[in-house]
């Protein structure tokens, strides 16, 4: 048993390690009442199998929500996606599951994001061509630098109770993110161009949102306190990954969300609570990417690994295999501070004949990389200066390839200097097992 009333998971990489599937086990084995979002927003896509073979991608919703009962708790830092929420309350409808909205609680802080957000984002990234960020294309990043250079104009999850002060801001947010774009945006895309210059679509698009409010009221911050103090455990379910975090990614290509720890300890304090969580990092048996962005390890031969719910298509673009990364991880542990044992999906890639082999360190320009360097601050200029070390980096991997699963968290465990709490060999909780000679 995982101890700790409060555990979190950590993505250790660039996310697509497993965070839905141990957060479902999670809450399983530790009979949570709740699993609460601290970061991210409508990006995020946690996949969880049943052993019945149902299965569902976890974009807004905690990916505990298949256990009855188990509420998710969308805290103030995560971003909000109102219609995509909807859409995907009736996929979990289908799947089975039809209480979702029940047990969903949304802080009124949370920013919203709208289509006026999703079209301006999109073209923004196409206006970047060949350097794109490597954008999802659902407008969480648009929304947050928007909120942060224009406030007074950010939409908040208890703005949709309020019509009139909603349609103001979706009008003057409208009018200063098309002012941001270039003027012949409507040469990159045509559709999404006509969303910024429609103020109709935003006053359409307020007339659903308001559906969603209807059912999930803004919830006020004791409100969500009186639900995280009752006696049980939570699971704090993180989005995206280390390597993708603000200011420890590799800039541009990340997130505009914290993932680490300490994101998970300031949203819980933000409502009141100073209990200690169990910080759990999760990662892959290979390195994995889902668009741009540096990954010295990448390696075509591995696309024979199966992947059959992260597809080449969408707005991320190729999904990306590699070796596993011992610089990198060693980086993202730094990063992250404090965690206390480790989660490992994928072991089952070692039945077939893949190849993997660690990477210990990288030659760059002639010399031996073996650290990457954690700023003291946050601060983009180093984060892009790695960036393009990790661009010129070749790996040195080690001279033969790992003999199995055991030999993987043998060498995982001597790197880290962490337990492997639990390891995965499938896609089902029933997958999940503790490797022999941990101790929790």
């Amino acid at each position: 048993m995982v101890e700790g009333r409060i555990v979190s998971v950590i993505g250790l990489a660039f996310g697509d390690c497993g965070k839905g599937l141990f957060t479902d086990y999670l809450c399983r084995v530790k009979s949570a009442h709740t699993v609460m979002r601290f970061n991210g927003g409508g990006q995020a896509g946690h996949n969880v199998v049943l052993p019945d073979g149902r299965h569902h991608t976890f974009s807004q919703f905690g990916a505990g929500t298949f256990n009855p009962g188990v509420a998710t708790v969308l805290s103030a830092p995560v971003v909000v996606h109102p219609t995509a929420l909807l859409v995907e309350e009736s996929y979990l409808q289908r799947a089975g599951v039809s209480d979702a909205l029940n047990r969903l609680f949304i802080d009124a802080r949370c920013l919203v994001t709208t289509p006026y957000h999703e079209a301006a984002g999109r073209l923004r990234e196409r206006a970047r061509g060949a350097a794109a960020h490597g954008s999802c294309g659902v407008g969480f990043g648009e929304t947050v630098g928007h909120a942060l250079a224009q406030p007074e104009q950010a939409l908040r999850y208890a703005d949709l109770l309020h019509p009139s002060r909603a349609r103001d801001k979706l009008d003057a947010m409208r009018h200063s993110l098309r002012a941001s774009l270039p003027g012949d945006i409507a040469a990159l895309n045509p559709q999404d161009a006509a969303i910024l210059d429609d103020p109709g679509f935003g006053l359409l698009w307020l007339e659903h949102a308001q559906r969603l409010v209807a059912k999930v009221p803004p919830s006020a911050s004791e409100q969500i306190a009186a639900q995280l103090v009752r006696a049980g455990s939570i699971v704090m379910e993180g989005a995206q990954g280390m390597l993708l975090d603000e200011w420890h990614g590799f800039h541009p290509h990340t997130t505009w969300s914290s993932t680490g720890p300490a994101a998970a300890e300031a949203a819980l304090a933000g409502y009141g609570l100073s209990e200690r969580i169990t910080h759990l990092g999760a990662t892959r048996s290979y390195l994995t990417r889902h668009g741009q962005g540096p990954m010295p390890t990448e390696d075509q031969a591995m696309q024979v690994l199966a992947e059959p719910h992260n597809a080449d298509s969408g707005w991320q673009g190729r999904f990306r295999r590699g070796h596993p990364d011992a610089a990198l991880l060693r980086y993202a542990l730094a990063a992250a501070g404090r965690i206390d044992g480790l989660l490992v999906s994928h072991l089952d890639a070692f039945a077939g004949a893949t190849n993997l082999r660690w990477s210990h360190s990288y030659s760059v320009h002639g010399r031996e990389v073996r650290e990457l360097p954690s700023a003291t601050r946050p601060d983009l200029t180093h984060t892009a200066a790695l960036c393009e070390l990790l661009n010129a980096a070749s790996p040195n991997y080690a001279t033969a390839p790992i003999a199995n699963a055991d030999a993987f968290l043998r060498e995982l465990q001597a790197i880290t200097k962490l337990p492997v709490v639990l390891g995965s060999h499938g896609p089902t909780w029933h997958d999940v097992v503790a490797p022999p000679g941990y101790r929790a």
